[in-house]
């Protein structure tokens, strides 16, 4: 998807885990089967999200002025 570091990227995942944990609405449709296989982790749930492009998170970065 995009080119970030693996640093932000786990940083994105597990932030979208900590939402979907707390009780936020998943942003891809799994069926019951699918989340029986992941057995409902929410990490899980984060990247596939994030493979399919719908993770409600974002990096930003700032430059940094020399």
């Amino acid at each position: 998807m995009n080119d970030i570091s693996r640093f932000a990227l786990a940083r994105l995942i597990g932030a979208r885990a900590i939402q979907i944990a707390m009780g936020a609405p998943m942003m891809v449709k799994l069926s019951k089967e699918d989340l029986e296989r992941i057995r409902y982790n929410p990490v899980k749930i984060a990247e596939i999200e994030y493979e399919k492009g719908v993770l409600p998170l974002k990096a930003v970065f700032k430059k940094i002025k020399p």
